[in-house]
């Protein structure tokens, strides 16, 4: 691929979490060139290359603010702060997505442990995992990096429309 232009390969849908309608959009895909240049060096190592970012360190494992975390990559609807709670792992975590639509999960064998890996639907971007540890109603805990996020806070999206 040449340039900045986007491969589409199909579309997916996802819900949007402002409308709450579910909306088809189309996939992303990037050479990794074109991701470098979008994103910082963690995010691509963490994000691109399934990396992880040291507990403690991301700038949203302590975000009290209300609002929306997206994907850093494609803008996808991942998580509400609603559903955002204290951990201790030093990530954040959330008890869901805004919809199973907006993530999917695989099976992570790295480091000879079985972990469920939890991607962005829009562009399987690395996100994080999610484990049955978590608080009730849903038992889960998406434990998510922060270099996979970006943070938009309710007063902006409401601006936005």
């Amino acid at each position: 691929m040449s340039g900045d232009a986007v491969e589409t390969v199909g579309t997916v849908k996802v819900c949007n979490a402002i409308t709450g309608e579910v909306e088809e959009v189309q996939m992303v895909v990037k050479s990794d060139e074109e991701w470098q240049r979008q994103l910082t060096p963690q995010q691509f190592s963490v994000a691109r290359k399934a990396g992880t970012e040291p507990a403690f360190t991301g700038k949203y494992h302590d975000c009290k603010e209300n609002g929306l975390y997206l994907c850093v990559c494609c803008g996808n609807h991942l998580f509400s702060s609603g559903t955002k709670f204290e951990s201790g792992t030093g990530w954040p975590s959330f008890t869901k997505p805004v919809s199973d639509l907006n993530i999917r999960t695989d099976l992570d064998t790295k480091f000879s442990m079985r972990r469920t890996e939890v991607l962005c639907r829009r562009c399987d971007a690395h996100l994080g995992h999610v484990f049955d540890d978590g608080p009730p109603p849903t038992y889960q805990r998406y434990c998510m990096n922060s270099a996979s996020l970006r943070f938009v806070r309710r007063e902006d999206l409401q601006r936005q429309g």
